[in-house]
Formats: C-alpha cells, structure tokens, sequence
C-alpha cells in the first residue's frame, strides 16, 4: 500500500520507484496495478435526507490517448465528475472518466454520476446549464443586471460551491493527477484510490 500511495503522490516512474521499496520494475507494476484497484472508494449509493451534494468536472492530463481528448488547456485529458457531500466534504462518488473535450453537462450524464446521485439536491456552477442542478441566476437578454437578490443567492452558492475546489486542490497535491501515466483504467483507480485517501485525511 505504501509503494502505491508513494507513487501517487510523487509521480516517480517505477524504475525510479522500484529500488527505493527494494522491489523490481516489473513487481512494483504488479503491485501498482493489484492494489490500486483495492484502494478504489466506493460511491455512496444512500443519502440522508436533506443532503446536499456538489459536483464538478475536473481534468486529469493522461498520456494513453486512447481514453483521453485534447481539452481547453491543450492537452490531452480525461474529464472526472466529482461529487462530495457539501456538509462533511467529502467525496461521495468520482464518475467514469470520459475524453477531456467533453463538456461537463454532458459528462455529468455520460459519466455515470447523474444516475448515482437520484433525486438528492446537487448544486453545480453555470456549466451544468439545462441538466436540472441547483446553478447560479445568470443574465437574461437585454438585462444589464441581476436583481439583488439573485446577486445575494448566487454569492451564496459561490461559497458554498467553493468546497469543491479545495477539495480538487488537496487531491492534486498527489502528482500523478498532474501527468498521468497510468493506461486504460489505470487513471480512474487512481481518481478513485486518491479520493478514497483525502476522506481518510479529513476523518483523520
């Protein structure tokens, strides 16, 4: 376990990774590949009532461009659905990762997360227009500006939507979701093994 989280974490090549546990290339890839898997969180299939969740795409710069597109950052990525519970911020479900060039209305369908989640209350930001998620009041044509209280209801959501992102930036203090190696599934266990450890991390 310490060898695969040491590899997420600091995005060392096996061969480099290898002589530090005193293991071969070949038998660190076994075991990468073995127990990354096992260390997968599990998507959270019940909500309480009452629940509020939030979600947002995130890109994952992955080198097998069988499973990845170039996105707006002009590189090629994978496009992950993360959901997290907006009380205890933790993630509750990482949706299958889908090429980098999709937008996050359709990921949001295409990835799994919408079916998981059900009817629980899921706030998202101005990208998730027309799926049904609690997003901010935006302009209509010919409006110069919202109304105060919209003005007050989005800064709200802002806030609380902001949750997310800090929970994006403690994820990818592990490195190999920078420049991701991993083939096939290899990216999602990752996702899903990183997601699993910054819960631990907040339960700790």
């Amino acid at each position: 376990m310490l060898l695969v989280t040491a590899y997420w974490r600091t995005n060392l090549t096996l061969r480099q990774l290898a002589p530090l546990f005193g293991v071969s290339k070949s038998a660190a890839s076994r075991i990468v590949s073995h127990l990354g898997p096992l260390l997968a969180l599990k998507p959270r299939r019940r909500f309480r009532k009452n629940t509020v969740l939030i979600v947002d795409g995130t890109l994952v710069p992955t080198r097998d461009h069988t499973i990845a597109e170039r996105s707006k950052n002009y590189r090629y990525s994978t496009n992950h659905q993360v959901v997290i519970d907006a009380d205890t911020r933790r993630v509750v479900m990482v949706g299958q990762p889908l090429p980098g060039n999709r937008n996050d209305c359709k990921a949001w369908e295409l990835s799994g997360a919408k079916s998981l989640v059900g009817n629980t209350t899921v706030i998202a930001d101005g990208g998730y227009r027309g799926t049904g998620l609690v997003i901010p009041h935006r302009r209509e044509r010919g409006q110069t500006e919202l109304p105060a209280w919209k003005e007050e209801h989005n800064a709200s959501h802002r806030q609380v939507r902001a949750r997310v992102e800090h929970a994006f930036a403690r994820m990818k203090s592990r490195k190999i979701l920078r420049d991701c190696r991993l083939k096939a599934d290899g990216v999602h266990h990752a996702m899903l093994g990183i997601a699993r450890l910054h819960n631990l991390a907040l339960t700790a």
